[in-house]
């Protein structure tokens, strides 16, 4: 019988409106949710049986001395991997999604782009923004799988190694036939990009996020209310965080925890707040529009994290704030109550992100020497730690090697949108944009890394490196 051909669908960086964007994925998600992994259940107690019953014969001998053990489980597994990928891949819906905001993305083959001239996902011929091959990596085997996920940059970051690997392999099976239901990608049809984006990245990711709130939880008494562990993801614009909080977010809740998703751009100033700092600041560019430190409602802040950290029982509930960056011809306002997004308790975790999380204050000559600018926007920075970072206990940083690949990306969203017949900035808008952020780059990030977010913990921070094609990668 053949196989149904992927529906690929794709899926980067936005730049619509924050409440849009994270709609239209929740919309999506909830189409993944109907069909549970059920295929590898009876193959998993058998091969649980078989490698615990070897494991007690040897428990000093590592993956690499027992290749018949991985063996063993792979052809155990194989099976159930196929049938599995071949029920997801005959029930995946067609429905196509709106592609506002999204650029050229590696959950397509990157080879195309969006057409313009065709509707819902039609894709054309366009550059390579990927350093991996196009061609499919079609899976052949759970070994293969097995191999590649352990090939990967994060393994050693994460604390993963190939024995808790090959012990957790039905999960990985489970996390990444989901995540390709969520995305509408075949499982036996994705290209190394795909695969690297699961295997490599958000599944990674999302095992650390796992071990950072069993220790948090740890913390905790029985009988005691426990807060949900408080999240933040650093990274600048473009660079995927929006789509791999959604990413995350899923996977929490498809695996029965209660998660809520917040951005800084939720806590921007209105419309009117804007106007009054742009008449208090006249002349700065960096402060005309919103953005930078100053921009946001920084009391509203501390009452929604303080307010979403209290979720802790059953039948609490409250709104997220969010923001419509489209409002008064893009200039943006917060958005009307009545659409905001309602979460109900108990939370285990808040995913919280944004370009300029855990900035920490400079010197004002250092500030000075980048742009003479950032020194009021350095002195509002003051204030951030008391509003956002102090509620941070586990922090990821995504970390880029040039911020000119911000322009890039931002380019690529809003042609990708152009061409698709929504309203999006032009070229020269998007280099006018973009450089009302660079200073802020160019000043903050280097601190950033080194030194990591402000009143960061180093055993609990994540730091990952990431290349112009948004994937992870190695560095020293």
């Amino acid at each position: 019988m053949p196989i149904a051909q992927p529906n690929r669908f794709a899926f980067g960086s936005f730049s619509s409106s924050s409440s849009t964007e994270r709609e239209t994925l929740k919309n999506m998600a909830a189409l993944t949710t109907l069909t549970p992994c059920q295929a590898t259940s009876h193959f998993n107690i058998r091969i649980s049986h078989y490698y615990n019953q070897k494991q007690n014969q040897n428990q000093n001998v590592y993956i690499n001395q027992t290749k018949s053990i991985h063996k063993a489980k792979s052809s155990l597994l194989s099976f159930a991997f196929s049938s599995l990928c071949a029920k997801s891949t005959s029930i995946i819906p067609s429905t196509h999604f709106s592609t506002s905001g999204s650029s050229s993305s590696w959950l397509q083959d990157n080879t195309m782009n969006l057409d313009a001239s065709s509707s819902g996902s039609g894709l054309r011929e366009g550059p390579i923004y990927s350093v991996f091959p196009a061609k499919p990596a079609e899976v052949s085997s759970v070994q293969d799988l097995y191999e590649f996920i352990c090939s990967g940059p994060l393994m050693d970051k994460v604390g993963l190694t190939a024995e808790k690997v090959a012990e957790s392999i039905d999960k990985w099976l489970f996390y990444g036939s989901k995540l390709c239901r969520l995305f509408q990608l075949n499982e036996l049809y994705l290209t190394v990009p795909e695969k690297a984006r699961f295997y490599h990245y958000y599944i990674p990711v999302f095992l650390w996020c796992e071990d950072q709130i069993s220790e948090h939880r740890s913390k905790f008494k029985d009988g005691e209310e426990i807060p949900p562990l408080v999240i933040g993801f650093s990274a600048p614009q473009g660079c995927g965080k929006t789509t791999l909080v959604f990413a995350l977010d899923y996977l929490f809740r498809i695996t029965n925890r209660k998660s809520a998703t917040l951005s800084i751009d939720d806590f921007y100033l209105t419309a009117e707040g804007q106007a009054k700092l742009r008449e208090e600041n006249p002349g700065n560019a960096l402060l005309e529009l919103r953005g930078n430190a100053g921009s946001h409602d920084l009391p509203f802040s501390v009452e929604t994290l303080t307010a979403l950290t209290k979720l802790t029982k059953e039948g609490r509930r409250m709104k997220l704030p969010r923001y419509d960056k489209s409002a008064y011809r893009g200039k943006g306002d917060r958005a009307d109550p009545s659409v905001w997004p309602e979460v109900e308790g108990p939370l285990t975790v808040i995913l919280y992100e944004g370009w300029m999380l855990g900035f920490k204050p400079l010197p004002a000559e250092v500030v000075k020497a980048v742009d003479p600018q950032l020194e009021t926007v350095n002195k509002n920075l003051e204030a951030y730690y008391d509003a956002w970072d102090k509620f941070i206990k586990a922090w990821i940083v995504i970390k880029i090697q040039d911020p000119s690949c911000v322009y890039r990306w931002r380019l690529q969203a809003e042609v990708a949108m152009r061409e698709a017949g929504k309203p999006g900035m032009s070229d020269e808008e998007v280099e006018d944009f973009v450089s009302r952020y660079l200073p802020a780059y160019k000043a903050y990030l280097p601190t950033l890394y080194s030194e990591g977010p402000n009143g960061s913990d180093p055993n609990h921070l994540l730091v990952i490196e990431i290349d112009e094609g948004r994937n992870p990668i190695l560095f020293e």
